[in-house]
This record gives structure tokens, sequence and C-alpha cells, in this order.
């Protein structure tokens, strides 16, 4: 594989869309989703005559090592390390001298401001497709932008609100606050993660194409009539039985030397009771530290969040 997925430039100006699948290297979905969204774009392109596509979308490959072997990460959580000062010692050292995730880091990082330098766009749309080791569906995660949240929105999957806060070093959030600009540009980053469903679930490869058309239409890249309708309703069908908005209430970060064991059966927005028994680690028993919906159980050997508690939430804002 290379990190380059594949690009598709229309005849007009507009946003740079960035993609990204496999940040974690076993969550294989996002990349097959993104192969077959340029295989949909060729398609559109030779039977539609009509077809205008604005802007360019580029799809690449976050942690290729990782997803060359199928494992979450190598040495350490592709998706926790995009802070400035790691980034700065990583630039700092010799390529020759960095390995697994050092590497993978050096060498998205180039990619990524390739491509804005040479595209030179007022604005950045990144896609951040993922995948859980847990069943029973699928949400979006917007950062704390309005333009982002009104992005997860147009996605069409329920929205998690203050996660991406409680999660740090994510590509996401490197990006939104400007770390990848390039000359002066793009001008503004509008970023949103997307969870697909269960690692292994052929239909989260589905899910996460509709992600990327609807992240398309709402960047202006594509119209409303272009592509398949059905594709772009997908999402609202797959999730119209689950919260539209949801809160973070609590996150259960896993230490080294945790030995952490999630409970067999717990499902995406699935209902926990305050007090209930989750999993277990060196100290014993882990309980839920509040009544609400559990989101993200850990089933895989590498991870770095055990579970997240989340709790409905309605606003007229939203």
């Amino acid at each position: 594989m290379d990190r380059i997925i594949g690009r598709f430039e229309g005849v007009q100006d507009g946003a740079l869309v960035l993609v990204f699948g496999a940040v974690h290297g076993n969550e294989h979905a996002g990349v097959k989703a993104i192969e077959n969204v340029f295989r949909l774009l060729e398609s559109e392109t030779r039977s539609n005559p009509d077809f205008v596509f604005a802007g360019k979308m580029v799809g690449l490959l976050g942690n290729l090592q990782a997803y060359e072997q199928h494992l979450r990460f190598i040495e350490k959580d592709l998706n926790r390390q995009w802070t400035v000062d790691n980034l700065n010692r990583i630039r700092h050292m010799q390529r020759t001298d960095l390995r697994a995730e050092d590497l993978e880091i050096a060498k998205l990082f180039d990619a990524i401001c390739a491509e804005i330098t040479a595209e030179k766009p007022e604005t950045v749309v990144a896609l951040d497709l993922h995948t859980t080791s847990a069943d029973g569906g699928i949400f979006c995660i917007p950062t704390d932008d309005a333009s982002s949240l009104r992005l997860a929105k147009e996605l069409h999957a329920p929205v998690i609100l203050d996660l991406f806060e409680g999660i740090g070093g994510t590509l996401l959030r490197f990006a939104t606050e400007g770390h990848f600009q390039s000359g002066g540009f793009p001008k503004q980053t509008i970023g949103v993660a997307f969870e697909a469903g269960r690692h292994d679930d052929p239909v989260s490869v589905n899910r996460s194409v509709s992600g990327i058309i609807n992240c398309l239409r709402a960047a202006g890249c594509i119209g409303p009539e272009d592509l398949s309708a059905r594709i772009g309703t997908a999402l609202e069908r797959y999730s119209e039985t689950l919260p539209k908005v949801t809160r973070l209430r609590h996150v259960h970060h896993i230490r080294p030397g945790d030995d952490f064991r999630m409970r067999p059966g717990y499902l995406n927005f699935q209902p926990v009771a305050e007090g209930e028994h989750l999993a277990d680690d060196v100290t014993g028993p882990v309980l839920a530290p509040e009544d609400g919906l559990i989101l993200m159980p850990l089933y895989q050997p590498k991870g770095s969040d055990g579970f997240f508690i989340v709790k409905p939430y309605s606003s007229n804002g939203l």
C-alpha cells in the first residue's frame, strides 16, 4: 500500500478534503471505503455528463506499518501522539533514526503538508474514519468549533459532544489547531472523526462510504443529486434508533500495567447503571461511575481507553 490511497480533483475551485483511513492500523474499513469512493467518483465522471466536482479529495493511510501488520499500532497509539512538542522532537531527529509511530508521524506530516502546499486551499476539511472493537452503533465526533458541529450534523450520524476534549494528542486536534499550515494556507481547517461500527463488520465499509459522500456534499465538492442518493441517506437509516446527540460524561483511561479486561457483551450505546460491574483490572472490579450509555468498550489487546460513558443531550441550538 502507498500512503496516498488516491486523489480526485475537480475543474472548479473548492475545499481540500483529506480523508484518513487506518490511523489505527487494525481499522481497515476506512481504507476500503476511500478506495470505493474514488471508484464511484470515476464512474460518475464517465456516466454523468453534468457531474462537476469542486475542490480536491485526497485519501491518506494513517499508520501504514501497523496497517500492513493488522495491528492497532506498533509501539504507541498514533492518534495520541500529535502534539507540537512531540512533532518538534521527531523533526529534529535523523529520518534514519526514526521507527514505528515516530516514522509514521514524520511521513504523514510531510504528505499532508505537501498536499496543502500544492493546492493552497482556503479551507481544508479533515475526515478521520474509524471503527470500534464493539458492535452496536455509529457516531461522529466534532471538535469544539461551530463549523465542525455543522459538518458532523451533515454526516447524518449520532453526534458525541465533548469527546474531542476527552482524548488528547489526536490528529484532528493537531490539524484543526492550524499546525498543518503552509505559506498561510489553509485559512481554516474543519475536522470530524467518524466511527462506522465494528472493525470486521462488512457494513462498516458501507457506512464509511456514506460518511465520505455526505462529507463531500457538506464541503460543497459534489451536489445533492451526485452519486447515488441511496448511498448518501444510508446513515440516516442505520442511526434512526440511536440518540441524535449525546454528551461525554466519563472516560476510563488505562494506565500501563492495569491489565484492563472489559466484561463481555457490551455494545455501543447500551444503557449502564451507576455501580454496574463493567470491567476488571489489577485493582479489582471497575464500576460505572454513573448512569448513562456506554461507548467504545475495549475488546482488543491494545488501547488506552477502556470505555466512555455518554448521556443524551438536547438543545435548540443543535
